[in-house]
């Protein structure tokens, strides 16, 4: 903290007297426009394509690189540990106001604001310098927004024009519609993907142009020019309430008036699934074999011709499309087996409209071998520490089949009286064979071909063992079905899924625990567990989604619909009495489990993110099961959830286990779970020449897990709507990241804000009851966590 301190004041130490450090901008926008836009516009005035001046990074609220900068070339410092500090990525050299950089962004932010559509915009500027510091405010006034009137077209290609009127409906600029530049850039790129979606493989969107009004003025032919002089333009319409314009848009035909733009039809496919990457076709080692209108030329036979066949969407005599392009590639990488997918396409000299198609794969190394190490901690036991090993075959049998094979140990370890003592363990492993069709017992046409599909089996058994309490195995096995419904949806589908649990329990947990609690005592009967289970999820975390994207995931998990029926069917057939429950001992579970989780991620800058999780999940028992399973359960805690109560600590709703076993052993799990997150995640320093960077994150947890119905031996553990507030619990605290690219080392400090159970404090806020300066309270009340990964 000292280090920090003398950060703070000595970043004007070195500065000469007609120099002051700029620390700080503001942009105070007013006009006739919503909050929303107000925020939107101050974002984009504040980048720094438009603010030319940055105030330097913040620290803990202060400028700690150049307090670091000035060590380095002004303290002149000097020793292995400020060699490795003062790495350059680390240092930043003070920001020195300069005033004609503030008026150049002045010029700046008229001409962005003039290019959305604020003709009428005025920017000016304020400095208020103190102790050789300046924070510079720019005074934005948008004035009147333009609103588009009408959209007309100007199409001489009568054919054009009827396909632009028919996707009309789909247009970026409507009437109405506020003018924004972006919106023009954004509908060109549209009309262009309309045209050449049609065929037309020579269509360019340089021929498409926008006028504005009648004024027969051309604009936009360069999106980056800057809009000029257009304020003078509509200085006659400053007395409307909201200034209109009129846009027609352009096609231009090409520049030889005897051409018309064709539309272009595929001829032959030739296709080369182990094209070298310094390679050519007419190389003589290629051999050639034909599959229906498919021509494959290959050097070694990687890939049945009827799977590659299947494969390729792109069909002879179909109509050059610019989107069956992309999905083309998109499939084939899809597939797995290749490294690198380059489609190209060449103009037939002796046919005319008529194109080849090339397709130039360079297949990845069919075997792959992998291992993961993964740690999770908290302040007095190591959680979750273990070991993974994953083999996969990209290619069985030249089919483009997977094989992943995967398998796994870990450990829990727990302090008890100064030494570590084995809490829990668990190995396990499986086997997974992904095909790339559809594979069921009748046809199912598959309605877009573009379309990724899989079929997985898999197989799996995993062994528990909790010291002194229990031993769990669990064996099952899967089939389902997996497809990309578009770009950004995807789903998962099992229509069979299977696990068989057994339990073995410690004679002294059973009497003493197990025994006592009906509800823990049904929970820990073996059972079968059988049923489907169907996720979606959507992500649109691309290129186009660079500011901010989300991810959803909703499951669906039900258990006993059709395994019951092959019960009563067995017993049926059987004719004596016996059916599938009596024959293993084992009831089959009954229940649904129904969970969702949405996080959204904003980049508020380069160098910062602000990461949200909302997370609901409830099981429901039906039938002759009033509990659900032990291993369907939730928990709540631990590194990967709310981070200041250790892993299954929490709950159920205002319950605390405070007994002598739980202090060692604790295993608290319920029929429902709510949690939100909040963090806030940035850089701090470029460690070993940049190859290791160290980010810090501040966060605030909360949520609970909950019982559905009343449990005797936790009271208040039952879920009561008028009582989710007192139940929630909160907690807050700081973390660091050590990330490696390819990985990321995550270790986080945790501290109760609101418990659900009492502790004093009737409404359960416990800041009253921080006591950071003690430090038995902080180690029994501060969690740390130690994980591979980000939470979430």
């Amino acid at each position: 903290m000292t280090t920090l301190a003398l950060a703070a004041c000595s970043n004007t130490k070195y500065l000469q007297k007609n120099q002051v450090l700029y620390v700080d901008s503001d942009v105070d926008v007013k006009g006739e426009t919503s909050s929303a836009e107000k925020q939107d516009i101050r974002a984009s005035l504040s980048s720094k394509q438009l603010m030319l001046q940055q105030s330097n990074t913040l620290f803990m609220g202060t400028r700690f690189k150049v307090w670091l900068y000035n060590q380095k070339y002004n303290e002149k410092k000097s020793n292995w540990f400020w060699n490795l500090m003062l790495a350059p990525r680390n240092l930043e050299e003070p920001v020195i106001y300069d005033s004609t950089k503030t008026k150049e962004s002045v010029k700046r932010m008229v001409s962005y604001l003039n290019n959305q559509g604020y003709f009428y915009a005025t920017v000016d500027y304020e400095e208020s310098i103190k102790r050789q510091k300046v924070n510079v405010t720019y005074k934005v006034n948008t004035g009147k927004n333009f609103v588009i009137n009408k959209i007309r077209y100007e199409i001489p290609d009568t054919n054009l024009l009827k396909l632009v009127k028919e996707h009309e409906n789909l247009a970026l600029i409507k009437s109405g519609m506020a003018y924004k530049q972006e919106s023009l850039g954004s509908e060109r790129e549209r009309l262009m993907r309309v045209i050449r979606n049609a065929g037309y493989y020579k269509f360019d969107r340089n021929a498409i142009e926008f006028e504005i009004d009648t004024l027969h003025k051309i604009l936009f032919r360069n999106l980056m020019n800057p809009f000029e002089g257009i304020v003078n333009v509509y200085n006659e319409r400053k007395g409307q309430d909201m200034p209109k314009m009129d846009i027609t848009i352009k096609i231009w035909n090409p520049e030889d008036s005897s051409l018309r733009y064709q539309q272009y039809t595929l001829d032959s496919i030739i296709v080369y699934p182990d094209y070298p990457v310094y390679g050519s076709t007419a190389d003589s080692l290629f051999k050639t074999t034909q599959r229906k209108d498919l021509t494959i030329r290959y050097r070694q036979d990687i890939l049945k011709p009827t799977v590659l066949y299947r494969a390729v969407i792109l069909k002879k005599d179909e109509r050059f499309s610019q989107q069956r392009t992309n999905d083309a590639i998109s499939r084939l990488y899809d597939l797995g087996a290749w490294q690198f997918v380059n489609l190209q396409y060449r103009e037939r000299q002796d046919t005319p409209n008529m194109l080849s198609t090339y397709i130039f794969m360079t297949p990845k190394r069919r075997q792959e071998i992998g291992a993961n190490f993964e740690v999770s901690t908290s302040s007095d036991y190591l959680v979750g520490s273990g070991i993974s090993l994953n083999y996969r075959h990209l290619n069985i049998g030249r089919s483009a089949t997977q094989l992943n094979v995967s398998l796994n140990t870990g450990i829990e370890l727990i302090r008890s009286q100064g030494s570590w003592m084995l809490q829990s363990q668990e190995i396990g492993g499986q086997v997974s064979l992904i095909f790339p069709r559809f594979i069921t017992p009748f046809h199912i046409a598959q309605r877009s071909r573009s379309t990724t599909v899989r079929t997985r089996l898999t197989a799996g058994v995993d062994y528990l063992t909790r010291s002194a309490k229990f031993y769990i195995s669990n064996v099952n096995a899967s089939f389902g079905y997996e497809w990309n419904q578009s770009l950004y949806k995807r789903w998962i589908v099992k229509p069979i899924s299977l696990n068989y649990v057994g339990v073995n329990l410690n004679a002294g947990f059973r009497d003493s625990i197990v025994n006592k609690n009906p509800y823990l005592k049904r929970s820990f009967e073996p059972a079968f567990i059988g049923g489907e289970n169907v996720t979606y999820i959507y992500s649109n975390n691309d290129a186009l989604h660079r500011n901010h994207y989300s991810y959803f995931r909703a499951n669906v998990e039900e258990s006993g619909a059709w395994l019951n029926g092959i019960n009563s069917l067995w017993g049926s057939i059987s004719g004596k009495g016996t059916d599938l429950e009596s024959l293993t001992n084992m009831p089959i579970a009954n229940f649904l489990k129904l969970e969702a989780d949405y996080r959204h991620y904003w980049n508020l800058t380069g160098h910062t993110v602000l990461a949200t999780r909302i997370y609901g999940g409830v099981g429901i028992p039906y039938g002759k099961s009033d509990v659900m399973p032990y291993i369907r359960q939730f928990t709540a805690g631990g590194p990967n959830s709310i981070r200041a109560w250790r892993l299954r600590t929490l709950g159920p709703g205002t319950f605390k286990d405070s007994s002598v076993t739980a202090s060692n052993f604790p295993d608290q799990t319920g029929d429902m779970k709510l949690e939100g997150n909040i963090e806030y995640r940035f850089d701090l320093l470029r460690l070993f020449n940049g190859s290791i960077n160290l980010k810090g994150a501040t966060f605030l947890d909360m949520g609970n897990i909950w019982m559905l119905k009343k449990d005797t031996i936790r009271p208040g553990g039952e879920f009561r709507l008028q009582n989710l507030y007192r139940d929630l619990a909160v907690g807050t605290g700081a973390g660091l990241r050590l990330d490696f690219s390819f990985f990321l080392i995550r270790l986080d400090w945790g501290v109760p804000v609101k418990v659900p159970y009492y502790t004093g404090n009737k409404n359960g806020w416990y800041l009253s009851q921080w006591q950071l300066g003690d430090a038995a309270w902080r180690r029994n009340n501060i969690i740390w966590n130690v994980a591979i990964g980000y939470p979430f």
